[in-house]
């Protein structure tokens, strides 16, 4: 198990893409790994055949684990056939005696439960085989290992059945029942539970036309992590209008052209994040954390920038150094952030450091979003539709016109505990002045 960031001590197995007898070539992915910030197709460090196996799909380990062994075909196919469990003997049957008459055959032994069954990874406790972020699940929320129905190899209890099981109680669901047997809670005691208790629990189809999608890591973490911020910062946001005509004038005519010499589209993302990293400087507490009772400044802009992952969750990958870098140099950092975070090519240091974040609605015409702060920081932007509308205009003369441009919404998430309502409503008049005023098209 590679360390995937400094901070990542284990990893789950989320799928491996060579099975035993396969043969894999340097780099080429060898299996997905799921950790608390990331999920990441490894690659293989050498070449050769998958000979073992060891650590299997939706196991978690620590780091420097061994989870498979390479080697070259023949090796691959000695290891693999002296690794293979014997089959067990089968005694033979004891003789029956005859009897006078026959009689009802006997009832058949109980079944003994899946979740009696032995697993091969993690410790014991009280004769159950758990893993060690189970065991962390089912410790922090006190629940009885023997209430959990374990649904992983050889009836293990994975963590996706300790989160039904939380998830159930939080929603008053039975687990795995053939039909909800209780209401769901009220909405208080939903938002007093864990974060992941937002969200419907993976339990069994619950009634004919439903059908029930059990909640993937990301969407777990994400839940998680936004409810903490709603909990740990008192949210305000400030809008305001922007004329990015200065920026159409700038990116239309140079859109092929661009394509064609950087290989993707020219948005108006890296504009917005440009002027966003230059107001910076002059309003240096949007760039902050804050901590115990005091405000972290940060002299360096770390710009996070919210990924979409196919509406199946979000990343905010970091652009290191923003404040350093001009306009392509920024487009050129954002699309390769995308595409890696979308092909699942991020490591985790791609998600530390972060101190300012920008997410980006704007592609689908939104007219306002009031984005959730990016712990620990103390801002984070929305940028929304930008569409053409009639404004009034100031001509040389000094009258005013109507004049077609194109129009849109910047939104501010800030912590109210970092600084006060002027102090946003300046940073986004001065964000708006830039991106209004300057010469684009001499920084393309």
């Amino acid at each position: 198990m590679p360390q995937l960031g400094e901070s990542v001590t284990e990893g789950t197995i989320t799928k491996w893409f060579k099975q035993v007898g396969e043969r894999v070539e340097l780099d080429e992915p060898l299996f997905e790994v799921s950790t608390d910030k990331v999920d990441s197709e490894v690659p293989s460090p050498m070449a050769g055949v998958v000979s073992e196996i060891r650590v299997a799909e939706g196991e978690t380990v620590d780091v420097g684990t061994i989870l498979a062994v390479l080697g070259d075909g023949d090796s691959a196919a000695v290891a693999a056939a002296e690794s293979a469990p014997e089959p067990e003997a089968v005694p033979a049957p004891e003789p029956v005696a005859a009897a006078p008459a026959p009689e009802a055959p006997p009832a058949p032994a109980a079944e003994v439960p899946a979740s009696a069954a032995p697993a091969s990874n993690g410790s014991g406790t009280g004769g159950t085989v758990l893993s060690p972020l189970v065991r962390k699940l089912i410790t922090e929320n006190a629940l009885d290992v023997t209430d959990i129905t374990g649904t992983g190899l050889g009836g293990r209890i994975t963590r996706d059945d300790v989160l039904a099981v939380i998830d159930s109680r939080a929603t008053g669901a039975a687990v795995a029942a053939p039909a909800i047997t209780s209401a769901p809670a009220p909405v208080a005691a939903v938002a007093s539970a864990p974060a992941h208790a937002s969200a419907p629990a993976p339990i069994a189809r619950s009634g004919e036309g439903d059908t029930t999608v059990p909640l993937s890591n990301i969407r777990l973490r994400t839940g998680q992590h936004m409810v903490a911020s709603l909990a740990t910062s008192p949210h305000a946001i400030t809008a305001t209008e922007v004329d990015f005509e200065a920026v159409e004038r700038a990116r239309k005519p140079l859109r092929d052209q661009f394509r064609a010499e950087e290989g993707f589209a020219l948005t108006y993302l890296p504009f917005v994040s440009r002027a966003v990293v230059d107001a910076i400087a002059d309003f240096p507490f949007m760039n902050a954390s804050v901590g115990a009772g005091e405000l972290i400044v940060h002299h360096s802009v770390n710009l996070s920038i919210a990924v979409d992952l196919d509406f199946q969750g979000l990343l905010a990958p970091v652009v290191m150094g923003a404040d350093g870098l001009r306009l392509r140099a920024i487009a050129r950092d954002i699309n390769d952030l995308a595409t890696r975070a979308r092909t699942k090519k991020l490591l985790p240091d791609d998600l530390a450091g972060g101190t300012f974040t920008i997410s980006n609605s704007g592609s689908y015409g939104t007219l306002l979003v009031a984005p959730i702060i990016n712990q620990p920081q103390a801002a984070i932007l929305s940028t929304d539709g930008v569409k053409r509308r009639p404004v009034v205009v100031e001509l040389p003369d000094g009258s005013e016109s109507i004049a077609i441009h194109s129009v849109g919404n910047l939104t501010l998430s800030w912590d109210h505990r970092a600084f006060d309502g002027a102090y946003a409503a300046a940073f986004m008049q001065r964000v708006k002045d830039i991106l209004e005023t300057r010469d684009w098209a001499a920084e393309l």
